[in-house]
């Protein structure tokens, strides 16, 4: 009985082999406008990156700053801290000076829109600037992510964020 079914199945659907949704020359074109868009997406960069040289920090505090809305930005910012080897707590503006000999603060924005293949609006992160800083407040190094206007805005805050830490931390935008 199973034969039979299977059977009829693959009979009715050879039966439909020149009734396709899809031509060649559609398929061509579906894929040529995939592989443009795959082309067009370059992974995020770093920009603007100053490194002062200092030795290589261990530990740091990242001031948490409320005006910045999107809530996946300081966990992705400590995982790729700790890619980096480097051990973070957060605290709120002011708090905890004496106990950090290092702090990253940040600054960013946010944008929104409809992702290619999703419904209704969604928030990512456009732009973003890190700065390390000594506990008196000298600069040790600073680095920037510039927004992408194609497909890689819909990329995870944490895949915009990696190379901008590393490049915070290392001094190189590779």
């Amino acid at each position: 009985m199973r034969f039979l079914t299977r059977a009829a199945l693959l009979a009715a659907t050879t039966s439909l082999a020149g009734c396709s949704m899809l031509t060649p020359m559609v398929t061509w074109e579906v894929l040529k406008a995939g592989g443009t868009a795959a082309l067009a997406y370059q992974p995020p960069r770093p920009s603007n990156t100053v490194h002062h040289g200092d030795a290589p920090v261990k530990d740091v505090c990242v001031e948490y700053n409320r005006d910045m809305p999107l809530d996946e930005l300081v966990p992705a910012l400590q995982a790729e801290l700790k890619t980096q080897g480097v051990d973070s707590r957060v605290y709120d503006v002011g708090s905890g000076q004496r106990a950090c000999a290092y702090w990253l603060r940040y600054v960013g924005s946010i944008e929104w829109g409809v992702p290619p293949v999703g419904e209704g609006h969604r928030a990512y992160l456009s732009n973003a600037a890190l700065s390390l800083h000594r506990a008196d407040g000298r600069l040790l190094s600073s680095s920037a992510y510039a927004g992408d206007s194609g497909l890689g805005r819909w990329a995870s805050t944490r895949k915009k964020i990696a190379p901008v830490v590393k490049a915070l931390i290392t001094g190189f935008e590779t």
